[in-house]
C-alpha cells in the first residue's frame, strides 16, 4: 500500500490522531483528582499591629551604614560585602537556582535533535526478518533530524516555570538577607570595639587614679593619719584596676580578630584606627512600623517567593492529572548499506501527536497533589513565623531603643550631678577647705557614671543596627502580581 505524502494528507492524518483528545478529556476523570485544598492562609497586617500609613515610613537606604557618617565603617562594610566566603556561598545558591529556572524554561520550548547512527549487524535467521537479510551480516545506517513539542494545554510547564521562578528568586532573597546580616554584624562589631577601648581608656585613668590614690594613703601613713589597713586596701586596688585593662584588652583582641574574619583577612592584617564614640551619628527611629516596610525584609521576600513557588508545584501536581499532547516529527536517511544512506530512496519521515493519559496509576497523583498541598500549608506558615519573629524583633528593638533612650536621660542628669560635684571637691582642695581624698573620690563617682554612658551609648548604636536589620535595611523584592498584592498587605494565601 503506497501512503500519500501531500501536505493535505499529512493534515488530516494529525486531525484525525488528535480526535481522540476529546475523549482522553472525559476519561481524565477517571483519574480522579482530589480536589484537594491548603488549610493555611497568609498572616494580615492589621492583626499584626502594623500601620498601612505611608507617612510613618522610615527612610531606608540600600547603603543604610552610610547613615552612621564614618568613613572607615563604610569601607570595611564594603570590603566584606566584597570578599566575605559565606556571602559568596550565598550567591553561588542564587547562580544555582537560576540555572534551574533556565532548564526548566527550555523544556517548555520546541525540541530538536540530530542523530546519526552507524551499525554492522548480523540479522536473526530464525525470527521475523526476511531473506535476503536473514542469517546475514549488513552495515545499516539513520542520519536523521528528531523533534517534538509539548503543547501546554493545562498550564504543566508554565506553572514549572513559575515554580522554579519563584525558588531563584528565593534564593535572590536569600543572598540579599546574607548580605543583610553579613553587614548588620561588620557595623555591630566595630561598634563593640569602639565601646570596649572606650572603656579602656576609663579603666586606663581609674588605675591611674588609683595610684594617685595610693601615693595619698603612704603620705598619710607617714603622716600618722592612717594604718597600714588603708594601705594594703589602696595597694589591692591597682591589681583589680590592671585586671580590667588586661580584661578588655582581651576582649578588643577578640573583637578585632572576629571584625577581620567576617572581613575574610587575619586580625594582624586588619588595618583599623578605631574612633571616638561621640563621632558616630546616630540614626532616627520610628516608633510605628508601617506594612509595607516590613515587607521589605529579605527572609520575608524569600518566603513568599517560597509561598509562590509552592502555589505553582500546586498547579504541576493538578496538571498531571490531564492528559499530556506532543507532537512529534522526524525526517533523515535510513538504509541497510552504508554506500545507500543518503540515496535518495534512503528518505523517511513521520510527523503525529503523542498521547500520554493517566487512569490508573493506584493513587500516585493524588498522593503527590496532596503532599504539594502540604508543602504548600508548610510554606505558608513558615511565611507566618517568619512575619511574626520580624515583628517582635521589631517591637522589641523599638522598646529597648525607647528605654536606652530613657536611661540615657537619666545617666546624663547623674552624670551633670557628678562632675559638678568633682569641681565642688576641686574647688575646695584649692581654696584648702578639703583634702585630695575627697577629690579623688568624687572623681571615682564622675568615672563611674563616664563608664555608664559609654555602655549606654555603644547600646543605643547596636539597638539602631538591630533595627535596620530586622526592618531590612535596603531591600526591595519585586513580586508578581499574584503574590504581591497578597504580601503587601499580608492579605490570605493562595487558594
Amino acid at each position: 500500500m503506497r501512503l500519500d505524502p501531500s501536505p493535505a494528507a499529512t493534515r488530516g492524518f494529525v486531525m484525525r490522531a488528535a480526535l481522540p483528545l476529546v475523549a482522553a478529556l472525559v476519561l481524565s476523570a477517571c483519574a480522579g483528582m482530589n480536589a484537594t485544598q491548603p488549610q493555611a492562609t497568609l498572616l494580615k497586617a492589621p492583626a499584626l499591629g502594623l500601620s498601612a500609613d505611608p507617612s510613618t515610613v522610615l527612610s531606608l537606604q540600600d547603603a543604610w551604614w552610610r547613615e552612621f557618617g564614618d568613613a572607615q565603617l563604610n569601607r570595611l562594610i564594603d570590603s566584606a560585602l566584597a570578599s566575605n566566603p559565606s556571602l559568596k556561598i550565598a550567591q553561588a545558591r542564587l547562580a544555582r537556582a537560576q540555572a534551574a529556572a533556565d532548564i526548566t524554561d527550555a523544556a517548555a520550548g520546541p525540541q530538536l535533535n540530530a542523530g546519526v547512527d552507524a551499525m554492522r549487524q548480523k540479522f536473526t535467521a530464525t525470527g521475523m526478518v526476511p531473506p535476503p537479510l536473514a542469517g546475514a551480516i549488513y552495515e545499516t545506517g539513520t542520519a536523521q533530524l528528531s523533534g517534538s513539542w509539548e503543547l501546554d494545554f493545562f498550564g504543566k510547564n508554565r506553572a514549572a516555570l513559575d515554580a522554579a521562578l519563584g525558588v531563584a528568586r528565593a534564593a535572590e532573597a536569600d543572598a540579599a538577607a546574607a548580605r543583610m546580616l553579613l553587614a548588620s554584624n561588620v557595623a555591630r562589631s566595630y561598634f563593640q570595639l569602639i565601646r570596649l577601648n572606650e572603656q579602656r581608656q576609663v579603666a586606663q585613668r581609674l588605675l591611674a587614679q588609683r595610684a594617685q590614690l595610693l601615693d595619698l594613703v603612704r603620705q598619710r601613713l607617714d603622716a600618722g593619719l592612717d594604718t597600714r589597713l588603708e594601705l594594703r586596701q589602696s595597694e589591692a586596688a591597682l591589681p583589680d584596676a590592671r585586671l580590667q585593662i588586661e580584661t578588655l584588652q582581651e576582649q578588643m583582641t577578640l573583637g578585632r580578630n572576629a571584625l577581620a574574619a567576617l572581613l575574610g583577612q587575619t586580625g594582624a592584617s586588619l588595618a583599623l584606627e578605631i574612633p571616638a564614640g561621640d563621632a558616630i551619628r546616630n540614626t532616627a527611629l520610628a516608633s510605628n512600623v508601617p506594612s509595607d516596610l516590613l515587607g521589605r525584609r529579605a527572609d520575608i521576600a524569600a518566603a513568599r517567593w517560597r509561598v509562590e513557588a509552592a502555589t505553582q508545584d500546586v498547579g504541576v501536581a493538578r496538571a498531571q492529572f490531564y492528559p499530556n499532547l506532543n507532537l512529534v516529527a522526524f525526517a533523515g536517511f535510513s538504509s541497510i548499506g552504508l554506500d545507500r544512506l543518503l540515496d535518495g530512496a534512503s528518505k523517511q519521515w513521520g510527523v503525529g501527536p503523542a498521547l500520554r493519559l493517566p487512569l490508573f496509576d493506584g493513587g500516585r497523583l493524588r498522593a503527590n497533589l496532596r503532599g504539594k498541598v502540604a508543602e504548600l500549608d508548610a510554606a505558608i506558615e513558615s511565611y507566618n513565623a517568619t512575619v511574626l519573629d520580624a515583628v517582635r524583633e521589631v517591637t522589641d528593638q523599638i522598646a529597648s531603643s525607647q528605654a536606652i533612650s530613657r536611661q540615657q536621660d537619666a545617666q546624663r542628669s547623674a552624670q551633670t550631678f557628678t562632675e559638678s560635684a568633682y569641681e565642688i571637691a576641686v574647688q575646695r582642695y584649692e581654696a584648702g577647705l578639703g583634702n585630695l581624698l575627697q577629690v579623688l573620690g568624687a572623681e571615682t563617682a564622675v568615672l563611674n557614671q563616664r563608664r555608664l554612658s559609654v555602655d549606654l551609648a555603644a547600646r543605643a548604636l547596636d539597638t539602631q543596627v538591630a533595627l535596620m536589620r530586622a526592618l531590612g535595611g535596603g531591600y526591595r523584592a519585586e513580586l508578581p502580581v499574584s503574590v504581591g498584592m497578597r504580601c503587601m498587605d499580608c492579605g490570605p494565601g493562595p487558594q
